[in-house]
């Protein structure tokens, strides 16, 4: 696995640092002020604006440090975007970093600026995984990072409590491309969770599904989304807890939260058992492996076998269900894979004091 070199890790992570920065800055103006509202026991930052049409907006946990260290220095944070913008141009040119094709890049741009992360959402998926490269600071190989669509996830709890909402989703993307249209959900037509482009571009909205089978296959009402509604999926809980910040490598950086690695690797492995069979499924299913192989080979190589172990073994306690689809998944790996599978977690569960032959021998 090619690491990147020391300088480019370096200026990812200046460019990371700005993007949150200016992105904050420009959700905030002058005009209001910062004011802590504790919801349920916990505190909440919020951002009052009298002169805003809107007059109370969501901006993040009090506990967050990032958070908290942006309303500190709210005032002096000055946006430069054309230093950004050559960041952005060197990472993907000179240290050949995987960047977005174009449309991906603009669509996840729109939704940042509509505020989709600030209200905890999180990119999920193939566009997200493209952004791994320069995350972890290992080039990650391109096959698999081919997409024709965008997906986001948020938990219900949070878009039902947090009192705020981005701009109409159908809006957003049609200042992108006019072509975009609602697909009526399958299970309830006067809901989306889907929109489509004349492309076949596909931008859809999930949610995690931890209560009945029943609720699989209805749409979520989503009050943070504004007009869209979420899919909901079994594992999704897993995939988009604690999420991390990160930065697109389009335009001028573009701010986004994305699953922890760790946890989208072995989400990854799940869902390739889950994968119907046919010619899609298992060119599906052979993405999703190869991304969980690639991506735990790149946590080796950035030295956090730590943090893949604690995420395989939180997975796999949490039940006779999850244990099988891991193992299913491991079991369609190819033996090339599964060798550098079983060796990269061998050392990894050793690490946090776990046997993992043992464990794959047990169950």
């Amino acid at each position: 696995m090619n690491q990147v070199d020391l300088v480019y890790r370096t200026m990812y992570a200046e460019l990371e640092q700005r993007s949150l920065d200016a992105s904050f800055d420009a959700a905030f103006p002058m005009t209001g002020n910062f004011v802590r509202v504790p919801v349920k026991g916990r505190d909440y930052w919020y951002f009052e604006d009298r002169h805003a049409e809107k007059k109370r907006r969501y901006v993040g946990p009090a506990a967050d440090p990032e958070v908290a260290r942006r309303v500190d220095e709210f005032g002096r944070i000055k946006g430069q975007f054309r230093g950004r913008r050559k960041l952005v141009t060197t990472l993907v040119r000179e240290a050949r970093l995987a960047a977005p094709e174009r449309l991906s890049g603009d669509i996840v741009e729109a939704l940042e600026k509509a505020g989709l992360f600030r209200l905890r959402a999180v990119l999920v998926g193939t566009v997200a995984y493209q952004i791994y490269s320069a995350y972890l600071g290992v080039r990650l190989p391109s096959a698999v990072m081919q997409t024709g669509d965008a997906d986001f996830a948020q938990f219900h709890s949070i878009s039902n409590e947090i009192e705020d909402e981005i701009p109409s989703v159908l809006d957003v993307l049609r200042s992108i491309d006019p072509t975009f249209r609602p697909i009526p959900h399958r299970a309830d037509g006067r809901f989306t969770s889907q929109y489509v482009n004349a492309t076949s571009y596909l931008v859809e909205f999930l949610t995690a599904n931890r209560g009945s089978d029943d609720l699989a296959d209805k749409p979520a009402r989503m009050p943070a989304l504004g007009d869209t509604a979420a899919q909901p999926l079994r594992f999704m809980d897993f995939l988009i807890h604690e999420p991390v910040r990160a930065v697109m490598l389009h335009a001028d950086g573009i701010p986004v939260l994305i699953p922890a690695p760790e946890r989208y690797a072995v989400h990854k492995l799940i869902v390739a058992s889950q994968r119907l069979a046919g010619a899609t499924g298992l060119s599906k299913r052979d993405k999703d492996l190869k991304q969980a192989t690639y991506l735990m080979e790149a946590l080796a190589a950035s030295r956090m076998q730590r943090e893949l172990g604690d995420a395989f073994i939180e997975a796999w306690e949490r039940g006779a269900q999850w244990r099988n689809a891991i193992q299913s998944g491991l079991g369609y790996l190819s033996k090339p894979d599964r060798d550098l599978v079983d060796h990269v977690m061998d050392e990894a569960l050793s690490r946090i004091g776990h046997d993992y032959r043992a464990l794959m021998s047990a169950n």
